[in-house]
């Protein structure tokens, strides 16, 4: 499974543009039970007419151009953070009609914090100061304090990340965390009734390819008509399935395991570090663990093992949850016995983790049919990069729609969508599977060499892994400047391919990759890499403190750049 994605990862292309003509109609539309477009149709898991269905639909012919007596209707399906921040967007301009489609019957506070980083922070800004300032007021921030990795074994920092020094020197807000359910509610709060339909999941669609123009076919057997069609509804999308004749789910779908199974558990608790440390990663032999600062003295623990898929299903835990994670991290940090010992059988879930290779041999666009977020590009969350790329998407989106004069420019904007986002977003998904690859494969306790209490020395840990990963350590702050950097800049999208991030993804992702190479199979991790290499964009690396400092690694990848190496 990791073999193949790592093969997918190899290849990036851009598909070149189609524009085509547009023209379309609005409007919910009862179920025609008779119709060979009824529900039972679209709940398949390949929902896209052909062109002799096509002609069974209803488009009416509606004006070229875009005016606020003709406005685009632009439908969103799902209510997550991408689809949320898009709406609120769109909703603003008097030429834009918005119908965001929610499977759920009713929103409910459902869901832990999600992490929003600097560059998420500041497309939120920009998309919409008064929700950025609603979001700070319940916001927690993690980028000013410590954050990194610890080895899990000994409880001693290995190398830690400065999320500051690259927010400070853009002027942009510390990352941090806020709780999904208040995220989602003030993105709600701030839509005009009528916007948000609950009670309707999105199974398919069908173009007008006689002109254009969509209808959205939803689960109540209701259709609704319009000129845009968004599909922000997750890793099992039901409007990527439609676009691409493929299934939601299982073999087919494009949605892979990633051979890890997380634990994770939220509570009120009283860290010895609290308002000091964002996070730590505590890693070892063959798996991790995470404690982070959620707020308002709550925090949240994770533990990622690599097990078989479907062992969150499968697996059975007699003594419960939490006493199973005592045992496998016998030997661990104090700290992490601590959190689970003070952590409730009830406030612990387990979920197998899925991604999404880069989609770059399959279209992220049907003429005006787009996919954005997890439906697209769903990663693993060890970057915190997952909804704040949805973001990014619904920026992007927003920015090219609203260049459009006319309904045939539809196509095009969505196409150019596309060819923006592709690079970094494919960055981003290869690098967070790099980091989970290399932290639970690659990693080992560090070797070292102590001084016994009679003056002896002992050798600890000096196994291959063990070495290795003790000579990783002042490669890794280095590394972690240059991913920051590229993540904090390119937040706007309009950059090409950066040469300088380019080679000190090559540089310093290259040596962890020869490094870790004999401790875990090279082609777990080359396809990933290869994204974070290839897939850097608009790198402007400035600000901040590592090992050499930020301005020592930019000293280093000018001088490659210039030949002195």
């Amino acid at each position: 499974m990791l073999k193949k994605y790592s093969v997918r990862c190899l290849v990036v292309t851009l598909l070149s543009f189609a524009p085509t003509r547009v023209v379309d109609s609005f409007g919910i539309i009862p179920a025609l039970k008779s119709s060979p477009l009824s529900s039972s149709l679209f709940a398949s898991s390949v929902a896209k007419a052909d062109d002799k269905k096509v002609g069974l639909v209803n488009f009416a012919d509606v004006p070229n151009e875009i005016t606020e007596k003709n406005p685009l209707h632009v439908i969103i399906a799902g209510a997550g953070v991408g689809g949320l921040a898009l709406a609120n967007s769109l909703v603003k301009n008097p030429k834009m009609k918005v119908t965001l489609l929610e499977k759920t019957d009713q929103f409910k506070r459902f869901g832990g914090p999600i992490q929003l980083a600097s560059n998420a922070l500041e497309v939120i800004k920009t998309m919409d100061s008064t929700i950025y300032d609603e979001i700070m007021k319940v916001f927690t921030y993690t980028g000013d304090k410590e954050n990194g990795i610890k080895d899990g074994i000994r409880d001693e920092w290995y190398a830690k990340f400065d999320l500051a020094s690259p927010a400070e020197s853009r002027n942009m807000a510390y990352g941090g965390v806020i709780e999904r359910p208040d995220l989602q509610q003030i993105y709600l709060d701030a839509l005009p009734d009528g916007v948000v339909k609950n009670g309707a999941g999105v199974v398919g669609y069908v173009r007008n390819k006689n002109g254009a123009g969509v209808e959205v076919q939803m689960d109540s057997g209701e259709s609704v008509q319009g000129d845009v069609l968004i599909g922000a509804d997750g890793i099992w999308s039901s409007v990527r399935a439609s676009m691409r004749d493929e299934p939601k789910r299982g073999e087919g779908s494009g949605v892979s395991y990633s051979g890890y199974t997380v634990f994770a558990g939220e509570l009120d608790y009283a860290s010895h570090d609290n308002g000091q440390v964002g996070y730590k990663v505590y890693i070892g032999p063959n798996q991790y663990f995470v404690i982070t600062d959620i707020g308002n003295d709550r925090y949240q623990w994770y533990a990622f093992l690599a097990k078989p898929a479907g062992s969150a299903a499968l697996e059975e835990y007699p003594d419960g949850k939490v006493p199973y994670l005592g045992e496998t991290f016998t030997g661990w940090s104090k700290d992490i016995h601590h959190i689970l010992d003070a952590t409730k059988e009830n406030e612990v879930d387990q979920r197998d983790l899925y991604d999404r290779p880069p989609s770059v041999r399959k279209t992220w666009t049907d003429g005006s049919v787009a996919l954005l977020g997890d439906a697209v590009h769903a990663m693993m969350p060890n970057l915190g990069q997952g909804g704040c790329q949805a973001i990014e998407d619904a920026f992007v989106i927003v920015n090219e729609l609203e260049k459009c004069k006319t309904r045939n420019q539809l196509s095009g904007a969505m196409s150019k969508y596309r060819g923006r986002r592709l690079i970094r977003s494919a960055a981003v998904q290869g690098l967070s599977r790099f980091a989970s690859d290399i932290i639970i494969r690659g990693f080992d306790t560090p070797a070292k060499i102590e001084k016994n209490e009679n003056g002896s020395i002992k050798f600890g840990n000096f196994n291959y892994a063990g070495v290795v990963t003790r000579l990783l350590q002042p490669i890794l702050p280095i590394f972690f400047t240059v991913q920051f950097n590229f993540l904090f800049d390119g937040w706007k999208n309009e950059f090409a391919v950066d040469t300088k991030a380019t080679i000190g993804f090559i540089v310093f992702g290259g040596i962890i990759l020869l490094l870790s190479a004999g401790s875990l199979e090279i082609g777990l991790v080359i396809g990933p890499l290869i994204e974070g290499l290839f897939g850097a964009e608009g790198l402007l690396l400035g600000g901040g403190e590592g090992v050499l400092g930020t301005e020592g690694v930019q000293n280093v990848i000018d001088a490659i750049s210039s030949g002195i190496f």
